[in-house]
């Protein structure tokens, strides 16, 4: 019987992840609006840990729950204010990032379906 593949692997496992993480990142970082959203001055520490969630919840590695717990992603959210601004320029830029990795087309419909429905939960300030 075969194993079955995970997302994480199908897509190509952490180089993919880290290309995808990295390209929004890029997008974050020379938007001012979006920017404003993120505290540290370097952006590389949250880099790292959107990356280590992804693949995580994706099948990869635990590490991001062994080195940070249970993801929390609302409340490790409510201290930032997003409305349907954010959500939409948050969007946007992993739109770029996903669309940059030319996956097949089920793989990137999962991929985007997941992002959309997190981005609108995430949602905490009236517009």
């Amino acid at each position: 019987m075969a194993d079955k593949v995970t997302f994480y692997e199908a897509v190509g496992g952490e180089e993919t992840f880290r290309r995808l993480v990295h390209r929004f990142y890029q997008g974050v970082a020379n938007d001012p609006e979006l920017r404003a959203l993120y505290p540290e001055e370097d952006l590389g520490p949250a880099e790292d840990r959107l990356r280590l969630f992804l693949m995580q919840y994706w099948g990869g590695p635990g590490t991001y729950g062994e080195q940070r717990g249970h993801p929390r992603l609302r409340m490790r959210h409510v201290p930032f204010v997003i409305g349907e601004r954010e959500r939409d320029l948050w969007l946007k830029h992993m739109r770029d990032a996903v669309d940059e990795l030319d996956l097949p087309d089920e793989l990137e419909k999962m991929l985007w379906d997941y992002f959309t429905m997190a981005a609108k939960t995430l949602v905490n300030a009236p517009s």
